[in-house]
């Protein structure tokens, strides 16, 4: 993209941002004062002096994790202007040559993105629930249709996906725009009631509330970092929009609106101590009631969008790089390439939020629950920034240590107040996250173990075709592509069609696709074409891991390789394998049957690579692993 283009669609791009990026943190107003004061885990008795320590506590976590760690530091380590867990971990592969150590950060990096997809779930349930549950404040009525209501709104949110990220934020960004202007218009009428509290700016008051009570104020973290969940979408959604338009709504909006807001419900315990039962709703005269139930219904579906929108961008990079089974991909956009839907994903997550409402069933139970996930993210991603900094930055010890460990130690302390709530509900985005870690483990483990196999029994590529040089063996008129992982190796599926054909194509392709630890390959990079004799031709193909690996568009390009090769006058024979278990094999058994299963069900080449439908023939074998 031009840098003229880039500055004609900023408008437009942040005003997306806002919609998809910034829908998290947006609607932290709902319940963080709310569980700080009058939660279920060690409330903060109502004081002036610790409500102006809260307030400077938030204020200050908002600058310090999400304007300077995010915003300054942590968006830099961007890989090809992809960002995330899953950019992030590919990075520091790249940068790591010692094998342990790339094997470990692999793992942590694997763990960080299985604790997104908990905060994946979570994010939704407790930000439509509580924007619900304002209607008890108005009638008691409603209070049976709480969940109801809200399963509804998530089913419509989730049906909505597959319009695109991009029309999803166009839709999103001015209602989004629309929450932040009265979020902050909210603030500061109750501001103007009690305006003391903007003494809480001073990061001392904060201090004095950690010197007067150092326990009660540990514990308030666990809920104090409910202001911050959301930032480290910040960094997963970074590819859709752009570094310089995910800034600019953070500054210029966003930031001014959620400090304007935590002020006034500050200054409205003040006055009003019982307002406690819900501040954010009190902060409004009686008549704008539901309207602004309407409107945090409708901000708390968007703050959604935001996790939901880094799911699909997590697995499609995990996907690209071995560390889940091919899955339906759509890509919504022309123009952007980050922009992705993945119908798989969308409904599993809808089915695990619409589990969770039900199971929960308020967001004060739920508010148990959040914080674990993200702050484990937190720290895994601060780790391999650091990695980062050191290797690719080019920072030495002393200032990687002293800036990267600042950020670890306020990590550290969210997560450590939040590890307390484990039983009553933190367990569940740990355990989460610990299925999501066994799943991609298990798939990577399990495609090595199958590569393995197939080198065992394979035949070297170079001397089949010496071998088949003299051979007159009928010829089939026309081009015949056979998909391999391995290019040095003769495919299985090459070896199934002479026995059952006993014949060979005039021309014959053996293709490699392979994934790149970088988000995009240029164009020009993509295909090398080897000529092996005068009917056999290697094509490799290099995708970047958010590429779209479209082949048929890909294989034109051969032509000017001197390999004309047209998809719909090709023939795909693809090798479709029935995978057997078999005992004492390198993976324990129960694994072993877990990757069968994730194997069966994994999406075909042919769909996943965009081939022709009726250009492909798939031979099967047996492979005992």
């Amino acid at each position: 993209m031009h840098a003229n283009d880039s500055d004609n669609r900023l408008p437009a791009l942040t005003l997306a941002a806002l919609g998809v990026v910034y829908g998290d943190i947006g609607t932290s107003p709902l319940y963080a004062m709310k569980e700080v004061f009058g939660g279920a885990h060690h409330p903060v008795p109502i004081t002036p002096d610790n409500i102006l320590g809260i307030l400077s506590l938030i204020f200050w976590s908002l600058v310090g994790v999400v304007s300077v760690k995010y915003a300054a530091f942590i968006m830099r380590a961007d890989n090809q202007g992809e960002g995330g867990i899953m950019a992030l971990m590919a990075l520091v592969q790249r940068c790591t040559e010692n094998a342990r150590q790339a094997r470990a950060l692999m793992l942590l990096g694997l763990f960080g993105a299985a604790l997104f997809y908990g905060d994946g779930v979570i994010t939704p349930a407790i930000s439509v629930l509580s924007a619900v549950e304002g209607l008890e404040i108005a009638t008691p009525v409603f209070k049976p249709w709480v969940v109801p209501i809200t399963l509804g709104v998530l089913l419509g949110l989730f049906a909505v996906q597959k319009q695109g990220t991009g029309r999803v934020g166009a839709l999103f960004g001015p209602i989004t725009g629309v929450w932040f202007l009265v979020l902050a218009a909210l603030g500061i009428l109750n501001i103007l009631a009690a305006p003391q509290v903007l003494f809480a700016l001073s990061p001392h008051h904060a201090v004095f509330f950690f010197q007067a009570h150092p326990g009660l104020a540990f514990f308030s973290l666990g809920a104090v970092v409910l202001a911050v969940t959301g930032a480290e979408t910040l960094y997963a959604d970074m590819g859709h929009f752009g570094r310089k338009p995910v800034r600019l709504a953070w500054l210029g909006l966003v930031l001014p609106a959620l400090t304007l807001n935590y002020f006034g419900q500050g200054a409205l315990l003040l006055t009003r101590p019982e307002a406690i039962a819900h501040p954010f709703y009190h902060l409004a005269p009686d008549w704008a009631l539901y309207p602004l139930v309407a409107l945090a219904t409708a901000a708390t579906v968007i703050a959604s969008q935001a996790v939901i929108s880094g799911a699909y961008s997590i697995t499609h990079q995990a996907i690209q790089l071995g560390y889940a089974p091919r899955m339906r991909v759509q890509h919504t956009s022309h123009r952007e390439r980050g922009q992705i839907y993945l119908p798989g994903v969308n409904w599993a997550l809808f089915i695990a939020v619409a589990a969770l409402v039900l199971a929960f069933g308020s967001s004060t139970r739920l508010a148990s629950a959040y914080g674990i996930a993200v702050t484990g993210t937190m720290i895994i991603t601060t780790l391999l920034v650091y990695v980062v900094a050191r290797r690719l930055w080019g920072w030495g010890p002393v200032r990687g240590g002293l800036i990267l460990g600042a950020f670890l130690a306020v990590d550290l302390g969210f997560f450590s107040a939040n590890i307390l709530k484990f039983a009553d509900g933190g367990w569940f985005p740990l355990a989460f996250a610990a299925l999501v870690f066994l799943f991609m483990t298990t798939w990577k483990r399990g495609r090595e173990l199958l590569k393995e196999r197939r080198d065992r029994d394979a035949l070297p590529l170079a001397a089949f075709v010496e071998s088949l040089g003299q051979s007159d063996m009928p010829v089939i008129p026309g081009t015949a592509v056979f998909l391999t992982p391995h290019p040095d190796q003769v495919p299985h599926a090459l070896l199934h069609s002479l026995k059952h054909f006993k014949s060979l194509h005039e021309r014959v392709v053996i293709l490699n696709v392979a994934f790149a630890d970088l988000p995009f390959v240029p164009t020009h990079k993509r295909v090398q074409v080897e000529h092996l004799s005068g009917r056999f031709h290697r094509v490799r193909v290099l995708f970047g891991f958010m590429d779209k690996p479209d082949l048929s568009k890909t294989l034109r390009t051969c032509a000017g390789k001197g390999m004309p090769c047209d998809p719909e006058d090709t023939t795909f024979i693809l090798g479709r394998e029935t995978l057997i278990p078999r005992k004492k094999s390198d993976m324990s058994w129960w694994r072993e049957h877990l990757f069968i299963a994730l194997a069966r069900n994994a999406g075909g080449p042919a769909r996943y690579f965009g081939l022709p439908p009726n250009r492909v023939v798939e031979l099967g074998a047996q492979v005992v692993l």
